[in-house]
C-alpha cells in the first residue's frame, strides 16, 4: 500500500490554503490598505504589532470560551469553540516567546475601535446574539488571515514563517464561525446581517485612524 509523499501532502495543503484566501478575500470588502501594511511593517512599529497581536490572541481565546459558557446546549458550539480557544492560546504563546527572545516589552495597549464598534451591532436578544456573535467573529478571523498573508512578505524572515503558519488555522476559524452562524440562523439572515456588518468593516480597515493596531485602519496623517 502506497501513501501520499510529503510533497504531495505539502501541494495539496498549499492548494486548499490558496482555496480558503481566495474564499475569505472574496468574503471580506476591500484589501488592507498599503499605507497600514507600510506602517505595520517598519521596524520602528514591530514590537507595538507584536503587543497588539498578542493582545488579539488572548481576546480571541476568551471570547471562544465565553461563548462556550454561555451556550452549553449546543454541541457542535462546543467543540469548535474549545479547538479554537486552545488554538488561540497556543498562537498567544508563541508570540510572547518571539517577543521575549527579542527583549521586547509587552506594554498594557488601550483596543483599537475595531472590534468594539463591530460588536456594539450585535443584537440583545437570542437567538440573533448568539448569531450576530458568530458572524462578527468570522469577519475579524477572515481579516486577520487576510493581514497576516498580506504582512508577512514584508517581515523578516522568522516572522515570515511565523506568520505563514498561522494562515491556515485562521482561514479554519472564519469557516468555523460562518458555517455555526449559518446552522442557527433563518433563511436569509446571515447575508441580512452580513449586510450590515461588512460596510461598517470596510470603513473601519479603510478610514485613517489615530492608533497603529493589528486591526486598525491606516495611520491618520
Amino acid at each position: 500500500m502506497t501513501g501520499r509523499t510529503p510533497a504531495a501532502t505539502g501541494r495539496r495543503d498549499g492548494d486548499r490554503l490558496a482555496s480558503d484566501l481566495v474564499a475569505l478575500r472574496g468574503f471580506l470588502p476591500c484589501a488592507t490598505p498599503a499605507a497600514w501594511l507600510e506602517a505595520a511593517s517598519s521596524p520602528e512599529n514591530l514590537a507595538l504589532l507584536l503587543a497588539d497581536h498578542a493582545n488579539c490572541e488572548k481576546k480571541a481565546a476568551a471570547t471562544a470560551l465565553n461563548l462556550a459558557y454561555r451556550y452549553t446546549d449546543h454541541y457542535p458550539l462546543l467543540h469548535k469553540l474549545s479547538r479554537l480557544a486552545r488554538e488561540e492560546l497556543r498562537h498567544f504563546e508563541q508570540v510572547i516567546a518571539i517577543m521575549e527572545q527579542r527583549g521586547m516589552a509587552y506594554p498594557s495597549l488601550p483596543a483599537s475601535r475595531y472590534a468594539r464598534e463591530l460588536r456594539a451591532c450585535v443584537r440583545s436578544e437570542e437567538p440573533g446574539r448568539l448569531v450576530d456573535t458568530l458572524l462578527v467573529g468570522a469577519v475579524i478571523e477572515a481579516r486577520s488571515c487576510e493581514r497576516f498573508a498580506a504582512l508577512a512578505p514584508l517581515l523578516d524572515a522568522e516572522l515570515e514563517a511565523f506568520y505563514g503558519s498561522l494562515l491556515r488555522s485562521e482561514a479554519r476559524h472564519f469557516e468555523d464561525y460562518l458555517g455555526l452562524a449559518r446552522s442557527l440562523a433563518k433563511d436569509g439572515e446571515v447575508e441580512a446581517r452580513l449586510a450590515l456588518l461588512l460596510p461598517l468593516e470596510a470603513a473601519l480597515i479603510e478610514a485613517p485612524d489615530g492608533e497603529l493596531r493589528f486591526h486598525s485602519g491606516p495611520p491618520r496623517g
